[in-house]
């Protein structure tokens, strides 16, 4: 039964708020929220199939999923390590190095997706850390934040852009050109570098409470271990030197159901207890490798310890260890875990994760080739070599002619963007460097719920009228400031929407007003780009919370931050960023 219109647009309203809230609240995991939006819809024939499958087959959408594949491809066959060390070979501080990383990741992730760049960048930072005595949380929030802006040099750098041309070519708008990114994304990423080197680097967190001392900058794990050898049975904690290890130190026994804690040196050990100690990732190996009648509780034979982080679109996140099957779904033993200073206590299988823990895993080969693995944890480190990559010099030779000649016919205009992307999939294909299973176990299904959901729900607030009923009321309260108002207005409605929720999220609700705005004939505008590209560049301003970006999310457990820290250092960068994106906009689009 068909409703009428006015109902259908409160309908669409309400959908919008409640999506809103419930990625705010995480009632649900992000892509369940935005398909169960669109359910509503479905069942109340505001959204039809024809028009979903629209959306699905957006070229925007699979251009995503393809700089995914790409990006996935090239971390496979690419020595990253014996590369970034050439790059960074003249960084001799933790200043200097700022500079070069930050600039370095933003160009790359003008032409990479930035989550990768990220999950490549974060283990190297980890390592040059600990070479040169200094903290990961130093150097770790401007490496998302110098992803975040270098996104916006072009098109490609984050999906966000793609998203929001895929609005405009759906709602037959020409697409937004290089040089609208390009100028005013090189702006952004010089300005905010120089903030983040200048004034933000003496305010970036140095985290002492998870350190013993500048040298030893690894956090510090919860780990259990158990009384696996009958020597240790009635002898004392202090007989058995367990209360005064180097670099690693007991904090609780468990014995059945008993808890005790602080552990006293004269307790007696008996079969099967659980100790819980803290300590740092090499000194709990050494532990547990050092003979003296403790093991894991776990009898697997894993090989080698690697250490992850939980993003914030893991499914893991909510659930304890138990109920997630761990071992069984990811082919690993949760050995450790560290929550940015936070004490966790009980049964590791009783432990509720969270976005952005630290996890220490012991695992097999089997391990890195898990597909549940990619979708929902990032490894950052390994504690032994693993070497994932057999290089071909013939195949990856004739891999980068190949990608420079599909790159140059793309930039001479030979070939479509959409068409040379598919061009670089199918040449690492055909080389065998990347196979048909690689890419299963790489496509985040998440990530296209959502970014389908998102279009279609724009697009449902542009045919119910909703959009336009917001814009007039939206007008009302800014034209008074003319349409330079407007913009500023629309601007930060923006922000604050990324802050909350997916920038993704915020453009698929801002883009519709903004349409029915530069529709408005009270405004006599010609076009609508300044709008456009207004919340383009807001939607990447995603730098006071943890949850408002992946790559915040990525860093948060690595970092030991806590959500003042990106406060602190995300505000003041939030304000400039703004300010020189609207000077810019009001100025190039002659607003003013």
């Amino acid at each position: 039964m068909l409703l009428p219109e006015f109902v259908n647009q409160w309908i669409v309203l309400f959908v919008v708020l409640i999506v809103i809230v419930g990625l705010f609240k995480e009632w649900v995991r992000p892509a369940l929220t935005f398909f169960l939006g669109i359910l509503v819809l479905m069942v109340l024939q505001i959204v039809t199939p024809d028009e979903l499958l629209a959306s699905i087959s957006n070229q925007q959408i699979i251009k995503i999923i393809l700089l995914v594949l790409i990006t996935s491809a090239l971390r496979k066959n690419v020595n990253v390590e014996a590369l970034l060390d050439k790059v960074f070979r003249y960084a001799k501080s933790p200043r200097s190095f700022l500079v070069q990383m930050s600039s370095y990741v933003a160009i790359l992730s003008s032409f990479l997706n930035n989550t990768p760049v990220v999950a490549v960048m974060t283990p190297y930072v980890y390592s040059w850390c600990k070479r040169f005595g200094t903290h990961p949380s130093k150097l770790l929030i401007p490496l998302s934040y110098a992803t975040i802006m270098g996104g916006m040099i072009t098109e490609l750098g984050t999906s966000t852009n793609l998203v929001l041309n895929g609005f405009m070519e759906s709602n037959q708008i020409p697409s937004l050109m290089f040089e609208d990114f390009f100028y005013l994304g090189l702006l952004v990423s010089a300005v905010g570098i120089s903030y983040l080197s200048i004034y933000a680097y003496p305010k970036l967190p140095e985290n002492k409470e998870a350190f013993d001392d500048v040298k030893a900058i690894a956090p510090e794990y919860l780990v259990e271990t158990v009384v696996g050898s009958p020597r240790l049975e009635g002898m004392t904690i202090k007989e058995a030197g367990l209360n005064n290890l180097q670099g690693i130190y007991l904090i609780e026994l468990h014995r059945n159901r008993e808890i005790i804690s602080p552990v006293s040196p004269d307790e007696i050990l008996e079969e099967n207890d659980s100790l819980f100690f803290m300590g740092k990732p090499e000194t709990i190996m050494d532990l547990i490798h050092a003979g003296i009648g403790l093991r894991l509780p776990s009898d697997d034979d894993n090989t080698e310890m690697v250490e992850a982080v939980i993003p914030g679109s893991s499914s893991l996140a909510g659930q304890t260890v138990k109920d997630s099957k761990f071992r069984e779904s990811y082919d690993a033993e949760l050995v450790a875990i560290h929550r940015n200073g936070e004490k966790i206590t009980g049964k590791p299988e009783e432990w509720f994760l969270d976005h952005g823990d630290l996890l220490l895993l012991s695992v097999k080969e089997s391990f890195f080739k898990n597909a549940d693995v990619s979708r929902d944890l990032y490894v950052i480190s390994t504690l032994q070599e693993h070497d994932t990559n057999h290089f071909n010099p013939k195949k990856i030779k004739i891999l980068l002619i190949g990608l420079v000649i599909i790159i140059s016919t793309a930039l001479l205009g030979l070939t479509s963007l959409f068409t040379a992307l598919l061009l670089m999939l199918g040449l690492f294909l055909t080389l065998n460097l990347y196979s048909f299973k690689d890419i299963s176990s790489t496509i985040d299904v998440d990530l296209i719920l959502i970014l389908v959901s998102a279009l279609t729900l724009g697009d449902a607030l542009i045919k119910t009228g909703a959009a336009e009923m917001v814009a007039k009321g939206f007008i009302q309260l800014f034209l008074p400031f003319g349409k330079e108002g407007i913009l500023i207005g629309l601007f930060i409605l923006t922000v604050i929407l990324t802050t909350f929720i997916t920038n993704v999220a915020a453009v698929s609700i801002v883009f519709p007003i903004a349409y029915s705005l530069a529709q408005n004939p009270d405004l006599g505008m010609l076009s609508g780009k300044p709008f456009y590209v207004a919340i383009a560049f807001a939607a990447s301003a995603a730098f006071t919370t943890p949850i408002s970006y992946q790559t915040n999310w990525m860093v948060y457990g690595p970092g030991s931050y806590t959500a003042k820290d990106f406060f602190k250092i995300g505000l003041p960068l939030t304000l400039l960023y703004s300010v020189v994106c609207i000077i810019f906009i009001l100025m190039r689009y002659k607003l003013s």
